[in-house]
């Protein structure tokens, strides 16, 4: 099986995939989206779904507790009229209202708490499952996407876009109790004296108006804020992530001007976004007080005419109270459904990311394999039209150690990713053990095939929890033997706390040689039977070198061994040396037939370059006319 590799005529490179995906997130993401999007929408509520008898209880309960709301004042009203001013029967009629007050104020109280709690626990529940899948799908993404990703943009999508969606969902349902409260206020008072009403209400299209003229300058003042938001928060990351840099070249005061420019736009775009914001409230008060004005003189009058009765009139007053906190809270959902369908954009956006790395239906998964690993004709590039490797046939039998050097650039950590399959060739075949690696499955060839990098990463945590990060059932016994098999049991058990000393972030509080040999342990405890070290000892003073070269030949020993170096000392003595230029193999050979051979490696020897890339690029070139040499 092998996809076929077709060079276009046509001069423009073709679109590589995720491209679209890859721009959005390095642009300056969307702050408000539409006010409503059907298809963001319709997906979150895939992830309610599991959760709809909550969410059905949660309704129930907003709706007792703005029935309870609405039936505060006519229970007042009851007492006014029937139990205060009628003569008959007033004391029970007024021990009779206050019990049902009592009533209705335990209800209210029993239905909100609910209603808060069910409320909170599902956006909980579905957060954390929304967050879950996007991790889930983020671990087994095709590396093409995850290259043209930048980090923090994705963290933010993994926090601050998931918790608007949270946001958005707690807010949904209390926006349905505003609704009902809204339309529940209405209809009770036109119910109770329609002319009154109409003319308390006649103050409402005021309202409106003034939110026409105000809503499109605030929403550019919000929008501002929150990019300037954006820009400061960006600022301030680079500068933290970036702190050894920034010491070491003396840019702190400089930074510090930077951050300060920013800063004080992100400050004026705060004050202007909350001039707008505290327009409202005035206004909104204003109004609120215009129509209570409304109720006393225009009741009052009706009260006196004894057209009205005295309850209905209190009731208006405390109805009218009651009829702007809606339309405030409806006000607020309005942004926030805006930032939400944003927010879900971005996320589904993530979601619907295609996994181009994928098992085979019934895709193999042996328990052991013998190592040989054989690249036929195999050709990659990251870009169409662009490859990186070009043509290239390599057999590697089973415990034999192959070292691939050449110039950065020539597609060693390219064959390397070819073999985990972290990408898939254009052309060709890598094949283990005769197989196609595509034929495997992706666990497979993780257990399989282990991997030493130049920069090991260390988690957070204690030694013997990196040690066996990969293989969770090793026992102490196994991670101890590894450790002194790999010359790292010393200095572990010189530490205050041996294998259980706890590692900071990335092991900073370990040497880099420290941190390689701890991924040389890792590595040995995995008991992988093919071995890729990609540039171990590149980040390494001389001296911690001799003890890297002592633990590489323990840890090759009865592996399959693929070593990527500049490093001659590093590649000395592998069994076979390829030297590779432009995604081509050059030369290869051991040691010392390479040296006998006088091409590029020989002529790296005998100048006494440390590296392939201290060469002259005349010395290059003339090595690509040269016909590979086995």
């Amino acid at each position: 099986m092998s996809t076929t590799y077709r060079a276009s005529s046509d001069s423009k490179p073709a679109r590589p995939p995720h491209a679209v995906v890859g721009s959005q997130i390095s642009q300056d993401e969307v702050i408000f989206g539409a006010a409503f999007d059907r298809k963001v929408v319709r997906r979150f509520a895939e992830f309610v779904k599991p959760y709809k008898k909550t969410v059905g209880l949660a309704l129930i309960a907003v709706l007792v507790f703005t029935a309870a709301q609405l039936s505060i004042p006519l229970v007042i009203k009851y007492a006014i009229d029937e139990a205060l001013i009628s003569k008959v029967g007033g004391q029970n009629l007024l021990m009779l209202s206050v019990t049902i007050f009592g009533a209705v104020i335990v209800i209210n109280y029993a239905a909100n708490y609910l209603q808060d709690r069910l409320v909170g626990l599902t956006g909980e529940r579905v957060i954390f499952d929304l967050r879950r899948a996007m991790y889930a799908h983020l671990q087994n993404v095709a590396l093409t996407f995850m290259d043209k990703t930048e980090v923090g943009r994705m963290m933010s999508r993994l926090q601050g876009d998931v918790n608007s969606l949270q946001e958005f969902l707690e807010n949904t349902i209390t926006a349905f109790g505003d609704l009902v409260l809204l339309f529940g206020i209405i209809i009770i008072m036109l119910t109770l004296n329609f002319e009154l009403g109409l003319l308390t209400l006649s103050v409402v299209p005021t309202l409106f108006f003034v939110r026409i003229l105000w809503l499109p300058k605030a929403k550019v003042a919000f929008r501002r804020a929150r990019e300037t938001n954006s820009i400061t928060n960006g600022a301030l990351a680079e500068g933290i992530h970036s702190v050894r840099t920034v010491q070491g070249m003396n840019r702190e005061n400089v930074n510090l001007d930077l951050y300060s420019d920013k800063s004080n736009g992100n400050l004026e775009a705060h004050l202007r976004s909350a001039k707008f914001a505290q327009v409202m409230v005035p206004i909104v008060d204003t109004l609120s007080g215009a129509a209570m004005a409304i109720v006393v003189v225009i009741g009052g009058a009706l009260v006196l005419d004894r057209t009205l009765d005295v309850g209905v009139m209190v009731a208006f007053l405390f109805y009218v109270q009651r009829f702007f906190d809606p339309i405030r809270s409806l006000t607020a959902q309005y942004s926030i459904m805006q930032r939400a369908m944003a927010s879900g954009q971005r996320i589904f956006e993530v979601l619907d990311v295609p996994l181009d790395i994928t098992d085979k239906v019934n895709a193999l998964d042996p328990k052991r394999i013998e190592g040989e690993i054989e690249f036929r004709s195999v050709t990659f590039g990251y870009y169409q039209h662009q490859p990186v490797i070009k043509n290239l046939s390599l057999k590697v039998n089973p415990g034999e150690t192959v070292a691939l050097v050449g110039p950065t650039g020539s597609g060693k950590t390219s064959i390397t990713s070819l073999l985990n399959r972290f990408y898939d060739v254009w052309d060709g075949e890598i094949l283990i053990d005769g197989i196609d690696v595509r034929d495997y499955s992706k666990g497979a060839l993780g257990q399989h095939v282990s991997m030493v990098l130049q920069d090991p990463f260390l988690f957070t945590g204690s030694i013997l929890e990196n040690i066996r990060y990969r293989t969770r059932s090793a026992s102490r016994e196994d991670i101890e033997k590894a450790a002194e098999v790999v010359g790292a049991h010393d200095f572990i058990s010189a530490l205050p706390f041996g294998y259980d000393t706890i590692l900071e972030q990335q092991g900073h509080n370990l040497s880099m040689g420290q941190r390689q040999l701890l991924s040389f342990a890792r590595a040995l405890v995995a008991n992988a039977k093919v071995l890729i070290l990609d540039e171990a000892t590149a980040n390494i003073d001389s001296y911690t070198e001799r003890q890297i070269q002592i633990a590489l030949e323990n840890l090759l020993q009865g592996r399959t061994g693929i070593v990527i170096a500049h490093r001659l000392a590093t590649v000395r003595n592998a069994d076979r040396i390829v030297v590779l230029q432009e995604g081509q193999i050059i030369e290869t050979g051991t040691h010392q037939t390479l040296i006998m051979k006088d091409g590029l490696y020989a002529k790296l020897y005998e100048l006494n370059y440390a590296s392939f890339d201290d060469l002259p690029m005349n010395i290059i070139s003339q090595s690509l006319t040269t016909p590979v040499r086995s």
